[in-house]
């Protein structure tokens, strides 16, 4: 069987779940904190970090942009990126724009102040969370919020009329996000219904089924009615 080399708080490997699930594969996930450089892992990838994917049969894949189109050029079935190019050029740009806009305005200082400094020794820079990230983090949140509105305003999906891998980036962003209670959906109702559809898809239970020990997640984190 497939193995996801994954963190469960991590967009980027959130983002291969979804994509693997949305395709029907199976595959078996292995926590790997990337942080503590096992060297067992770095023979995997070099760069050290998650996702890697693991074959049945074949050298390992690493990152996310180059596994979830490994995914789409090798399981046809369930398509995931559209066939016209400017269509496809929007999902890409909405994909770049939350694995770097996004994630650096928002998703990698909440996460690393809210769940990765609690696995780090004081000597890796471990402790209580940088308010002064996490508010700037959170203001910055609402910016996009308000985008995710304006695209839905005229669209089904965030990239244009079919779910594609844009909406899975931007859906696994958000649920780190939420599962550490920091989305503010009830005053961005756009963008609430849409996640609300992504959420209620049978390739997000094992997100939802997502629980970091010592950090529970929030009681509307798994609920469809939130």
């Amino acid at each position: 069987m497939r193995q996801l080399y994954h963190l469960p708080i991590s967009p980027a490997c959130r983002k291969v779940r979804l994509a693997l699930a949305e395709k029907n594969v199976e595959f078996e996930l292995v926590e790997e904190r990337d942080w503590e450089r096992r060297r067992e892992f770095l023979m995997m990838n070099p760069a050290g970090e998650v996702p890697v994917l693991v074959e049945d049969e074949g050298e390992p894949i690493s990152g996310a942009i180059a596994i979830t189109e490994y995914l789409e050029e090798t399981l046809t079935e369930v398509k995931l990126m559209p066939e016209d190019p400017r269509e496809r050029a929007e999902m890409r740009r909405l994909v770049d724009w939350f694995d770097r806009k996004f994630a650096a305005e928002v998703s990698d200082g909440l996460i690393f102040e809210k769940v990765t400094r609690r696995f780090l020794g004081a000597n890796e820079g471990g402790g209580a969370p940088d308010m002064v990230v996490v508010r700037a983090a959170l203001h910055n949140l609402r910016y996009h919020l308000d985008y995710i509105c304006y695209l839905m305003e005229e669209r089904n999906w965030l990239a244009g009329e079919q779910l594609t891998i844009a909406d899975l980036t931007a859906a696994a962003h958000l649920s780190c996000l939420d599962y550490v209670g920091d989305v503010p959906w009830a005053q961005y109702q756009g963008a609430k219904d849409w996640y609300v559809r992504l959420k209620s898809r049978p390739a997000f239970r094992g997100l939802l089924a997502d629980h970091v020990p010592g950090m529970p997640p929030p009681k509307l984190y798994a609920n469809l009615d939130f």
